[in-house]
C-alpha cells in the first residue's frame, strides 16, 4: 500500500471515529435534555443556542489571527472549513486530534503542516490561559461552595495569568518548550498585536458561551439575583472548561467541565436545576460544533479540500 493510500485510509478511519463520537455525544445527552427542554421557554432556548453558536465563531477569528501572524493569511471561507471541520477532532480522546485534522486540511491549501500544528497548539494554550483568566473570579465559589464572592484574593492569580500573555514572556516560554521538545523554533516571534487580538477573540468566545449558560440559569432559577448568577455562569463556565481542557483522556472535557459547572451552579439553585442547565449547555455546544462544521464541510467539499489532491 502506498503512503498516500495509507494516509487516505487513516483519514477515513479518523473521520468515522469522529462522526461516531459526535453521534454518541448527542445520543447520550438527548434523553436527559428532552425531559428538561419543556421547562425553558422556546425564545430563551433559542437565545441561549445563538450565544453558544457565537463561541466557536469568535474562536475561529482568534485562530485566524495567529495563522496570519505566522505567515499565512486565509480568507474566511477556507479558514472556517479548516478550523471548524478540524475542531470535531476534539470529540476523540486526547487533545491533539483537532490539531492533526487541521494540519491535514491546511496542507491541502498549501499551508505547511508544521505551521498549522503550531497554530493549533498555540490556540489551545491561549484558550486555556484566557479561560483561566475569565474563570478565576469563580474559583472562590468552587472552594467555598457558596454563591457569593467574599474576597478579592482571586485578583492576584488573575494578574499572574495576564502577565503570562506578555509578548516577551510568552514567546520566551514557547521557545523554551520547543527547545525541550527538540523541535524547531517558531518561524518568528508572535507579535504583541496578534497575542492581544487572539486573546480578545478567545475571551469573547468564553463570554458568549458563559452568557448562554447565564440565560439558561436565569430561566431555571428566576428568583436568584442576576448579579449572583453572572459570576457563577460566565466565570464558572470558563473555569470549568479550562479545567476540562486538561483532561486529555476524555473527549472535549466531557464529564469534567460538566461536573465542575454543576457544583458551581448548585450553590445557587437545587442540584436538579443545575444539572439540567449543564446538560442543555453541553447539548448546545455539541450541536453548535456540528452546525459550523457542516457549513465548513460543505465549502470544503465543493472546493475539493476533502478529496484527493489534483
Amino acid at each position: 500500500m502506498t503512503r498516500k493510500r495509507l494516509l487516505d485510509v487513516v483519514r477515513v478511519v479518523v473521520a468515522l471515529l469522529v462522526l461516531a463520537a459526535v453521534v454518541v455525544a448527542v445520543w447520550r445527552n438527548w434523553s436527559e435534555v428532552s425531559a428538561h427542554l419543556r421547562e425553558v421557554p422556546a425564545p430563551t432556548l433559542a437565545g441561549a443556542f445563538v450565544l453558544a453558536l457565537l463561541a466557536p465563531i469568535c474562536t475561529l477569528f482568534g485562530w485566524r489571527v495567529l495563522l496570519a501572524d505566522l505567515g499565512t493569511r486565509l480568507s474566511l471561507p477556507p479558514a472556517a472549513s479548516v478550523f471548524f471541520v478540524g475542531q470535531l477532532g476534539k470529540y476523540l480522546p486526547g487533545s491533539v486530534w483537532s490539531v492533526v485534522a487541521q494540519a491535514d486540511l491546511g496542507s491541502r491549501l498549501g499551508i505547511p503542516r508544521r505551521r498549522m500544528g503550531i497554530v493549533g497548539l498555540l490556540s489551545i494554550l491561549l484558550s486555556i490561559l484566557t479561560g483561566a483568566i475569565v474563570g478565576i473570579p469563580a474559583l472562590p465559589l468552587l472552594v467555598a461552595r457558596t454563591g457569593e464572592v467574599r474576597s478579592l484574593w482571586w485578583f492576584a492569580p488573575a494578574v499572574v495569568l495576564l502577565l503570562l500573555l506578555w509578548p516577551r514572556l510568552l514567546n520566551w516560554g514557547i521557545a523554551r518548550v520547543l527547545r525541550l521538545l527538540r523541535r524547531e523554533p517558531l518561524e518568528h516571534s508572535l507579535s504583541g498585536r496578534a497575542i492581544i487580538l487572539t486573546s480578545v477573540w478567545f475571551a469573547l468566545a468564553w463570554l458568549s458561551a458563559g452568557l448562554s449558560v447565564l440565560v439558561l440559569a436565569h430561566a431555571m432559577s428566576p428568583d436568584t439575583p442576576v448579579r449572583d448568577l453572572f459570576v457563577t455562569s460566565i466565570s464558572g463556565f470558563a473555569l470549568a472548561s479550562a479545567i476540562g481542557m486538561f483532561s486529555v483522556i476524555v473527549p472535549a472535557g466531557v464529564g469534567v467541565r460538566d461536573g465542575v459547572l454543576a457544583v458551581l451552579l448548585a450553590a445557587l439553585m437545587p442540584f436538579p436545576a443545575a444539572f439540567a442547565i449543564v446538560v442543555i449547555s453541553r447539548f448546545f455546544t455539541v450541536v453548535a460544533d456540528i452546525v459550523v462544521a457542516a457549513l465548513g464541510w460543505a465549502w470544503a467539499r465543493s472546493h475539493h479540500l476533502l478529496g484527493s489532491r489534483t
